[in-house]
């Protein structure tokens, strides 16, 4: 087992902190370019038409393990003591990456395929479904992502099966109002900048965004620890 860091590895000061998280921010966005950088390739050769839609939402399977490897990184960062934290994002991004990959991907692909749908609907609204339809897919899939966030950090910080991390999303969507309007909000911002901006900009903003929504989702996490997972357990929630 690693040791924890020691008080020297990072130092006391305000710059000296600052710095380390300027490093692990930085870390953490290449880990997650990294790891979706097959999908990211693959978009970029793909046409911006609506009949190449399912292939986009294939090209971003990988973005699911990524995003909860950094959830599940950030996390460690975040609820560490000053004296706890260590200069090596690293390995903690590559040790949750390999506890979630599958359990992210059994309802991120299904996710997916559903946002793929609903992408189809709005694209093709002027001559097959009509501009009411088209406004309701948009409503339903900024719903479907402001629930997956909510999936993804249950998933990434504690050990659920698929099924209860399902319905366990829904219930939270509804009983945390103020983190959901946090998530829609991400949601919201996240869709004007690769509209009105660029798609590569949102995705430079990666890592900060991920850490956000854990610091977002802190309430979830230890709610749902304290009401669903064993007594036995560690308290340590875990992926």
């Amino acid at each position: 087992m690693n040791a924890l860091a020691t008080p020297t590895e990072i130092g006391t000061g305000p710059l000296s902190r600052w710095s380390a998280a300027v490093y692990w921010a930085v870390m953490i966005e290449l880990l997650v370019v990294l790891t979706m950088l097959p999908g990211i390739v693959a978009v970029l050769l793909l046409d911006r038409s609506a009949s190449n839609t399912p292939l986009v939402a294939l090209c971003f399977v990988p973005a699911g393990p990524a995003l909860s490897a950094a959830v599940y990184a950030w996390r460690d960062y975040l609820s560490a003591t000053s004296a706890q934290r260590d200069l090596a994002p690293a390995r903690h991004f590559w040790r949750g990456y390999r506890l979630n990959w599958l359990d992210v991907l059994r309802w991120w692909v299904p996710t997916l395929a559903v946002l793929a749908l609903l992408g189809v609907n709005v694209q093709h609204a002027g001559s097959t479904v009509g501009q009411p339809w088209a406004f309701a897919s948009l409503v339903i899939a900024t719903g479907v992502l402001v629930w997956a966030i909510t999936a993804l950090v249950l998933t990434s910080l504690l050990a659920f099966r698929t099924r209860d991390v399902v319905r366990l999303a829904v219930y939270y969507v509804g009983a945390k109002p103020v983190m959901t309007l946090g998530n829609l909000a991400v949601v919201l911002v996240g869709t004007a900048i690769a509209l009105l901006v660029s798609d590569r900009l949102l995705l430079l903003l990666a890592s900060l965004v991920v850490a956000y929504l854990v610091r977002n989702g802190e309430s979830m996490v230890e709610d749902a620890t304290a009401r669903f997972v064993a007594p036995s357990a560690d308290a340590t929630p875990t992926a």
